[in-house]
């Protein structure tokens, strides 16, 4: 009997759990998409221009002192990163970035990560929205 109500409670809490992130009433920045724009080649280099928005696709607004950047990646190599402001819900914002790279680089050889580094972790309902890889 012990057994079973022991049992029962985690699948209880396990559900419970389940239930309130698909639900999640706060804030919840997204990377919605990152696009190269152009490139320009000069001095047998290109560069990208790339851009980026983060919409916050939670029911709430995040509070006016909300800390968080993108972050971008090249492999493991962190190169830059960028402020983020607050976002109501709904609302985005449009970020850009350069990369630079040899004009003698192939198409689709080199790959881009984009993470979301937002400090208050209450302010992210879900970090599986939180990443996109762009290659060019």
């Amino acid at each position: 009997m012990f057994r079973i109500m022991i049992i029962a409670l985690l699948m209880s809490a396990q559900t419970d759990t389940a239930s309130a992130s698909t639900t999640c009433a706060g804030a919840d920045p997204a990377i919605a998409s990152v696009v190269v724009k152009g490139a320009h080649s000069g001095g047998g280099l290109n560069r990208y221009q790339l851009s980026g928005t983060i919409v916050n696709v939670g029911r709430a607004a995040q509070p006016s002192n909300t800390l968080q950047f993108v972050d971008i990646y090249k492999g493991s190599e962190k190169l830059d990163s960028k402020g983020i402001p607050p976002l109501n819900s709904g609302q985005s914002y449009t970020f850009s970035y350069v990369s630079v790279r040899s004009s003698d680089a192939g198409k689709g050889t080199t790959s881009l990560t984009f993470r979301l580094d937002v400090r208050q972790a209450s302010q992210d309902c879900s970090t599986s929205n939180d990443r996109y890889t762009v290659t060019f």
